[in-house]
Parts: structure tokens; sequence; C-alpha cells
């Protein structure tokens, strides 16, 4: 039986991630007491009646939340049952926007949702994320986006022998990513945005991105990271991971970061390497 388990932070995201495994045939349960996923897991597998299962558990469990990291983790020991742990997460200021465009109440609080709930929750939820096998960072995803990074994920537990380079830029103004394994700041890279012509251009433009690789600091970076990644992707390989999240950050996030990812994009795809690419804060 193939076993997803959604948690993460409220607003996060959850609702829409369980929306898209419904979509693909998931029989999906949302807020589940930790307590019944074992009834539940007899109850679907007898007969052979459900084949894939998506479980929502989170912090709306209330008192049966503090049982939460006990039964996830005697979940995944389990012989012959195939479970993942998918831990959906954003930044406190998004999460705060959208609870208040939603005018929802978060789960911890009735009145406003400050950045120290979100922290509070983010601190409950800390050990949970400890036992994810995948982290997604909402902050700056839509509906379409979220989707296409989950079938990225999909696709590779599909293929236990596919290796995926997850590759993205951002803006240090709007937060770093989460879920982000190595971050590379390029912020030390003279900026295009001071040079006419190409402020209003982004690193998806040529003009751009002969401005950025041009520079010797550039280069040189360029030269150190690609000798970091052909040593870290076969150790990550090696040790049985499925993902490698790199995210490259400038100021506004649609210069020097842009430019440095879409670099090694094509770089990663020379190399043989599965490949995604992702600019977060390009609109």
């Amino acid at each position: 039986m193939d076993i997803i388990i959604i948690t993460g932070l409220s607003g996060s995201g959850k609702t829409q991630a369980s929306s898209w495994f419904e979509d693909i045939g998931y029989y999906c349960v949302d807020n589940l007491p930790p307590s019944l996923i074992g009834s539940f897991l007899e109850l679907a597998k007898s007969g052979g009646r459900i084949e894939k299962a998506c479980l929502t558990l989170d912090i709306r469990g209330g008192k049966f939340f503090p049982q939460l990291y006990e039964a996830l983790r005697s979940l995944k020991e389990i012989e012959g049952q195939e479970v993942k742990i998918l831990f959906v997460e954003a930044s406190n200021k998004t999460i705060m926007k959208r609870f208040n465009e939603a005018r929802r109440h978060h789960p911890m609080s009735k009145g406003a949702v400050t950045e120290d709930i979100v922290e509070a929750e983010r601190e409950k939820l800390r050990f949970i994320r400890s036992l994810a096998d995948f982290r997604i960072d909402t902050t700056g995803l839509n509906v379409a986006s979220l989707r296409k990074r989950l079938e990225s994920i999909l696709l590779d537990e599909k293929d236990k022998d596919a290796f995926t380079v997850n590759l993205q830029s951002f803006g240090y103004k709007y937060g770093i990513p989460m879920s982000a394994d190595l971050v590379f700041d390029m912020r030390f890279i003279p900026n295009p945005y001071y040079v006419e012509g190409l402020k209003k251009l982004t690193g998806n433009n040529k003009r751009v991105q002969k401005y950025v690789y041009k520079q010797d600091v550039t280069k040189e970076f360029i030269q150190a990271l690609e000798n970091l990644l052909k040593i870290v992707v076969p150790a990550y390989i090696k040790e049985g991971k499925q993902h490698l999240n790199i995210s490259f950050g400038c100021t506004g996030g649609r210069h020097r970061s842009v430019s440095m990812a879409n670099y090694f994009y094509g770089w990663c795809n020379e190399q043989g390497f599965a490949v995604t690419l992702e600019h977060r804060d390009v609109k």
C-alpha cells in the first residue's frame, strides 16, 4: 500500500497538496487522530479496497497532537509498507498574509495571526519536520507551481533510481526558502540592476546573463560550485537521497540569482542529472 502523510504549518498549502493527490487517485483523509491511523490502514487493506492513501495530520489534532510524532515514527518502521512524509511550510509573513486574506482563525489562536503564533507552531512541529522525506516551501508559489513540484516528487518516487537536483532563485528581501539544502548568496556579484538598460530585465535575458557571467568573481564561483556538486551529488545518491534542493539568492531575486540558477540548470543537464528549475520571485 502506498501511503503519503501530509503535515506542516497551518496556512502553508497542505489542503492544496491533498487536493492534488486526490486528483491523481489517492484516497484522502483530513485531520485523522493519530491513534486511528492503524485502524484506518487495516480497514483500507482489507480486501485490497484502497491501494493509495493520503493522510493530512497536523496541529489541528489538538489534544491528540502529542501522539503524532510517535505515530509517524512507528508507521515508517512497518516493513513492507511504503510510507512517505511530506512537510509543507512557508515563511511567517506568507502565512500571516494568507490567514488575514482568508479571514480564518489559526488553530492556535482565536485572534489575529501574529508572527509569535506562527513561530510557536513551527517549534511544535520541529521534531515532526525531522521525520519528513520531502519538504516544500510554498513561499511565493502559486497552486500551479505547487502541483508541478508535487509532480516532480511523485515521479521520483516511481523511479527509485532517479535523483533530482531542484534549483531555485529567490530574493533575500522576500525570505530564504526553508526547504533548501544548499543556499548560495549571489550578492557578491556586481548588480545588473544598476546598469543602464538592464534594470527592468531579469536573469532570463541573455544580456543580463552575459553581464553576470563575464565577471571574474562569477567565473571563480562557477568553477568552485561545479567541483563541489561533482562531489556532493554522487554522495547524496550513495546515501539513498532522492533530492538536492539548491537555492541561489540575491537582493530582489530577479537578476544575479536567476542568472546563476539558469546556468546550473544547463550544467546539470549536461552532467545527465534530472533537474528542475524555479524562479520564485520573478513575476
